[in-house]
C-alpha cells in the first residue's frame, strides 16, 4: 500500500510540474507576442519629438540621375502658368495703398494643425508679408489691429516704414492668444483708422482668422454696409474653416477669401495680396437721347485726379542736429520738406506740418511696375521658331542655350528660350523668372 501510495504522489507530482512548464511557455509566448506588437506599433507611429519635424525634403523629389533640375524645372513651370492665366493688358491699379492688417490672437490659434503653432507661423508669415508688401508697394502705409478677448486692440499705428511695422509684432509675450475674436470690433478699429484718408488711395482690411466663432457686441451686417459705403476692401485667409459671415464680408466689399489647407497654402493666399487690386470701375450706360437728355445725365467713369507730392531733400549725416516733426528728437540726417522746410525722419510720408505727401522719386518710380507689367515672354516650342542669325546665349546672363531639345514640363521651353514679344531677344528660365519677379523690366527693350 506504502508503495503504492508513494507511486500514485510521483504521478501527481509529475503531472502538476509539466502543468506548470506549460503556462510558462504560453505565458513567454503571449509576451513575445505583445512585445513583437509594440514593436511593429513603434515602426508605424514615430515618436513624439519626430513629429514636430516638418519633413520639407519629402516635397523635393529626384530624378533617375540623381539631379533636382526636375523640382526646379516644375516650380518655374508653376510660376509660368500663374502669370499665364494674369491678364496681359494694363489695368488699372492703385499704387498708394492704406492696409490694415487684423491678427487674431484669440486662443484657437494655439492649436497645433499647423506647426509649431498657428500663432507662431501666422506671426513668420506676417513679417514676411510686411517685408514683401512694402518692397513692391513702396508708397503704401500698414496699419496693425489685433482681436483677442472680444476687443479690438491696436497693435502698431499705420506708418510707412516698414520696421516700425515689424517692431510692433516683434514681441512675443504681449501678443499672447487669450479669449474669443470679434470681428466687428477690430473692424470698426481699421475702419476708424483709415476715415480720414483721402479718397485717391485705397483702403484695404486683411484678416488673419483661425477661429469658427465672432464675440461682437452688435450687428455685423451694419459694419458691413457702412465699410461698403466707404469704399473698404475687406479680404480674409482663414486657416480653420470657412464662415458665411466671412465669406459675405470678402464678396460684398470685393475682396479675396480663401482657407488654407496646410502652411504652404496658408503663405501663398497670403502673398496673393501683396499686389495692388484692380480698381472697381463705375457702371457705365448709353446716355439717353431725345428731350429728357439733360434731365437724367448717364452716370459717367470718374476721370483720374491729379494729386500734389513733394519731392524732398536729404540732408548729408553729417548735419547740424535738428528736431524732426514726426518724434520731435535731435537727430542729424533726415528730409526737408519741399513746401514748408520741415524735417521728417522717414519717407514716403505726409508732412505734419503743411499735409503734403512726402516721396522720393525711385519710390514711385517702382510703383509703376504694377500699372504696367512686363509683358509674358513666349517659350520657344519649336526648332523652327529658332532664327539661323539667332544668339546661341541668353541675352541677360550670357549663359550658352542646349542644342537639342530637352524634356521639359508643361508651359516650359525644351530649348531653354524664352522671347520678348517686343524686342525678340530671348532669355533663359532664369532671367525669365529675375525680369518678372524682380526687376520688373525687360532689359533688351527697356519696357
Amino acid at each position: 500500500m506504502e508503495v503504492d501510495s508513494d507511486s500514485d504522489i510521483s504521478l501527481d507530482l509529475d503531472h502538476q510540474s509539466s502543468k506548470a512548464k506549460g503556462k510558462a511557455k504560453a505565458k513567454a509566448a503571449a509576451d513575445k507576442k505583445k512585445a513583437d506588437k509594440g514593436k511593429a506599433k513603434a515602426k508605424e507611429q514615430p515618436y513624439v519629438w519626430e513629429a514636430s519635424f516638418a519633413r520639407s525634403w519629402d516635397t523635393v523629389q529626384e530624378d533617375e540621375a540623381g539631379s533636382l533640375q526636375a523640382s526646379v524645372e516644375d516650380l518655374m513651370a508653376r510660376g509660368r502658368r500663374r502669370r499665364l492665366l494674369a491678364p496681359a493688358s494694363a489695368i488699372r491699379r492703385t499704387i498708394i495703398r492704406h492696409l490694415i492688417l487684423v491678427l487674431d490672437l484669440s486662443a484657437s490659434m494655439m492649436d497645433r494643425d499647423m506647426r509649431p503653432t498657428r500663432f507662431d507661423l501666422m506671426l513668420q508669415y506676417a513679417r514676411e508679408f510686411i517685408s514683401e508688401w512694402f518692397d513692391q508697394n513702396p508708397l503704401g502705409q500698414i496699419g496693425i489691429v489685433g482681436m483677442r478677448a472680444g476687443l479690438g486692440e491696436r497693435v502698431g499705428a499705420m506708418s510707412g516704414n516698414p520696421q516700425e511695422v515689424l517692431k510692433s509684432i516683434s514681441d512675443r509675450v504681449k501678443l499672447e492668444p487669450v479669449g474669443e475674436p470679434s470681428l466687428q470690433n477690430a473692424i470698426e478699429m481699421a475702419r476708424n483708422n483709415m476715415s480720414h484718408l483721402p479718397t485717391h488711395s485705397s483702403r484695404e482690411i486683411l484678416i488673419l482668422f483661425g477661429s469658427l466663432t465672432t464675440c461682437d457686441p452688435g450687428n455685423i451686417h451694419d459694419t458691413l454696409d457702412t465699410c461698403v459705403q466707404n469704399k473698404i476692401r475687406i479680404s480674409i485667409v482663414a486657416l480653420a474653416a470657412e464662415m458665411k459671415i466671412c465669406r459675405e464680408l470678402c464678396d460684398k466689399t470685393a475682396g479675396q477669401f480663401g482657407v488654407a489647407m496646410n502652411e504652404g497654402h496658408f503663405k501663398d493666399l497670403l502673398f496673393e495680396l501683396v499686389p495692388p487690386p484692380a480698381q472697381r470701375a463705375a457702371a457705365r450706360s448709353a446716355r439717353p437721347s431725345g428731350t429728357n437728355a439733360g434731365l437724367n445725365p448717364a452716370p459717367a467713369n470718374p476721370a483720374a485726379d491729379l494729386m500734389m507730392m513733394g519731392f524732398p531733400t536729404r540732408l548729408p549725416d553729417a548735419s547740424i542736429p535738428s528736431l524732426c516733426v514726426c518724434h520731435s528728437e535731435l537727430k542729424s540726417q533726415g528730409f526737408l520738406c519741399p513746401r514748408c522746410l520741415s524735417k521728417v525722419c522717414d519717407v514716403p510720408t505726409d508732412c505734419d506740418v503743411c499735409g503734403l505727401m512726402i516721396v522720393s522719386s525711385p519710390h514711385l518710380a517702382r510703383s509703376y511696375h504694377h500699372l504696367f507689367p512686363v509683358k509674358t515672354f513666349t517659350a520657344i516650342m519649336k526648332d523652327l521658331d529658332v532664327a539661323p542669325d539667332a544668339a546661341d546665349a541668353c541675352h541677360g546672363c550670357t549663359r550658352i542655350f542646349p542644342e537639342r531639345a530637352t524634356n521639359a514640363k508643361e508651359g516650359m521651353s525644351p530649348f531653354r528660350r524664352y522671347r520678348c514679344p517686343d524686342c525678340e531677344n530671348d532669355f533663359c528660365s532664369e532671367c525669365d523668372v529675375f525680369i518678372h519677379d524682380v526687376i520688373h523690366c525687360c532689359p533688351g527693350c527697356g519696357k
